[in-house]
């Protein structure tokens, strides 16, 4: 699992180890990490190697003098463009005692140093920094971001909130990000994530003193353990059953999509929900094996699926309430989204339910019901929702957020961009039904920190499927999704 801390954990942290921290041993273990990533990454001769430097008057600014001064020491040529004089003074002396150079940034006289260099280090500013870069830094990053050079970010790239992951203003685009003690959030969520390249953890010695994280990223053995594959002594029931109701006459593809990605989730049945409308007839035609039924209340449905391929009006609200009005999981995709958006009472009924409901919003349906990013970022404003929802929320999109009322998150690190494609929803819906209705089955859910970590998992292996299908060499569609599921579930190597 990958743990991202809020800055003020990460403060506290190092507060803890005051003596390691006002002696500079903290410092020096952050740049001599950081030296170390940027000799790692280079893998060869570096003597001759143009390091560029840009330093803020911080401690970032000092851990990328110091790094400096080791590189210096391995025979690169180390520039150091300062925001101000006044930068980190003993990092400053220890890069001119090793033969690095310094000068202030001056826009016409030190562009000529940034489009020569082959490293650019950003030490603009750490991850306190709150809001726009603005004067001197926010004058250089266009410049260091057009560079060719390989470029680096310290602890996190200058202009990203570390708590948030927004940017609101020019940012520093990093190929590679050293962070030290703990990844933070902003490594972790969009638009952050993009700008942080491959992120390095060097281990400053405070990870003792770490509290709660903020937000988890799973990792593929994290995924195992929610996919617990048939026991010897197992019936269908036992492995889970996943209620579907789903598609119309607009949209029957839906209904066969999210059924799909669910019969591929280790269940031991998928049982759809028949609304007379012909779709019944599709989805047993193509897939033989699933039971079509009238019956919402079934007992043997261990979670419903409700909403991919509905419509807006009254049509489909029967189905949603009578869904909501179970007492296993309901997850609520696409039009089911659209349909709790305007009705008070459906809302009322989700704030009631003694089960849990997760909630799987695109951007779109995440305003319709109420949701707001602008001045939040993705990760408050997904735990806003599903505080006032009382659900648990999955914010699809680049770095999908996963939150559960009772403050439990996750960020998806594993999908991409080939996800993006007409039914892929339909199919992350199938595949959480999935995972829920086995841990139902089986006694595993016991609340909304579960269920967010269930859905965490469905996110993985949809992205994971998505990778599979991408390196096919063909365009990744929601039937190729499915057709890599099979492998993503194996996820051991």
């Amino acid at each position: 699992m990958i743990n991202a801390y809020r800055v003020a954990e990460v403060i506290a942290a190092e507060q803890a180890h005051a003596d390691e921290l006002e002696s500079g041993v903290l410092m020096d273990r952050a740049s001599a990490g950081l030296a170390s990533e940027i000799l790692r990454m280079l893998a060869g001769s570096v003597v001759g190697t143009r390091v560029v430097i840009a330093a803020g008057s911080g401690n970032n600014g000092g851990d990328a003098l110091f790094a400096g001064a080791l590189l210096a020491r391995r025979g690169m040529r180390v520039d150091a463009l300062g925001t101000t004089a006044a930068v980190h003074l003993e990092g400053l002396a220890a890069m001119r005692r090793a033969g690095g150079r310094f000068s202030v940034w001056d826009a016409a006289g030190s562009r000529s140093v940034i489009d020569d260099a082959d490293v650019i280090i950003d030490g603009l500013v750490g991850i306190g920094a709150r809001g726009a870069l603005r004067g001197p830094a926010e004058e250089m990053v266009p410049f260091l971001n057009a560079a060719k050079a390989i470029r680096v970010s310290v602890d996190l790239a200058s202009g990203v909130d570390a708590d948030t992951g927004q940017v609101l203003g020019v940012a520093f685009d990093a190929d590679l990000t050293v962070t030290f003690g703990a990844f933070k959030p902003g490594h972790l969520i969009a638009p952050g994530k993009a700008l942080s390249g491959e992120v390095r953890l060097i281990d400053i010695g405070i990870a003792d003193s770490l509290g709660v994280p903020a937000i988890r990223a799973m990792r593929q053995g994290d995924v195992e353990a929610e996919i617990p594959g048939p026991d010897f002594d197992d019936h269908k029931y036992r492995r889970g059953v996943v209620g579907v109701a789903a598609g119309s006459d607009e949209y029957p593809g839906a209904a066969l999509l999210c059924v799909g990605a669910a019969l591929r989730g280790q269940v031991g049945m998928v049982q759809y929900l028949d609304r007379v409308d012909g779709v019944a007839r599709m989805v047993v035609a193509q897939h033989p094996e699933v039971v079509a039924s009238a019956r919402v209340d079934a007992p043997r449905v261990t979670t419903w699926v409700c909403g991919p391929g509905f419509v807006p009006g009254d049509r489909d609200h029967d189905a949603v309430e009578a869904c909501l009005r179970t007492s296993v999981p309901v997850v609520l995709d696409a039009g089911a989204l659209t349909i709790l958006a305007e009705s008070e009472g459906l809302q009322q009924l989700v704030r009631e339910r003694g089960a849990v409901t997760i909630l799987t919003p695109h951007d779109g349906e995440f305003a319709r019901l109420g949701g707001v990013v602008d001045g939040l970022g993705r990760l408050e404003a997904a735990l806003a929702l599903a505080r006032e929802r009382d659900a648990v929320v999955v914010l699809k999109g680049p770095g999908t957020v996963i939150a559960a009322p009772d403050g439990t998150c996750f960020v998806d690190v594993e999908g991409g961009p080939v996800l993006a494609t007409a039914g892929s929803g339909d199919v992350l819906s199938g595949i959480i039904g999935a995972l829920l209705a086995q841990a139902q089955a089986r006694g595993g859910m016991n609340g909304v920190d579960d269920a967010a970590r269930i859905a965490a998992a469905g996110c993985w292996l949809h992205g994971r499927a998505g990778n599979l299908a991408g390196a096919q060499g063909q365009p990744v569609t929601a039937s190729s999704l499915i057709g890599s599921l099979g492998r993503a579930m194996k996820t051991r190597d």
